[in-house]
């Protein structure tokens, strides 16, 4: 009786380490991100999950339209494909964006 009521605690705490290590953040990082795509509006700079940058044209209930580059070219797309506000930078280039910096500090 009382190895049957240990197993019991010991499953009972492994399921909760589970949702406290696994499911709860991954149920925040969707819920920001949700908050994020319902909070874009025109003129707003976006990257794709697929690395397109742009800036947004319209924003429709489930796609926006997007502007990339100088020639202008025009792409819908849906809220679910965006990525972040902002532009990203790859850890090689906010490295070498830091050096050059500290470079013309020196000088």
């Amino acid at each position: 009786m009382n190895e049957m009521i240990s197993s019991i605690v010991m499953i009972l705490v492994m399921v909760a380490i589970f949702y406290f290590m696994l499911i709860r953040p991954e149920n925040k990082r969707k819920k920001q991100a949700q908050e994020m795509r319902n909070s874009l509006a025109v003129g707003d700079e976006i990257t794709t999950i697929g690395g397109i940058v742009g800036t947004i044209c319209a924003v429709k209930a489930n796609s926006i339209v997007i502007e990339t580059g100088a020639d202008r070219v025009r792409l819908e797309l849906m809220k679910w494909a965006i990525s972040s506000k902002g532009v990203q930078v790859a850890e090689d280039e906010k490295a070498s964006e830091s050096q050059k910096s500290a470079d013309a500090k020196k000088k």
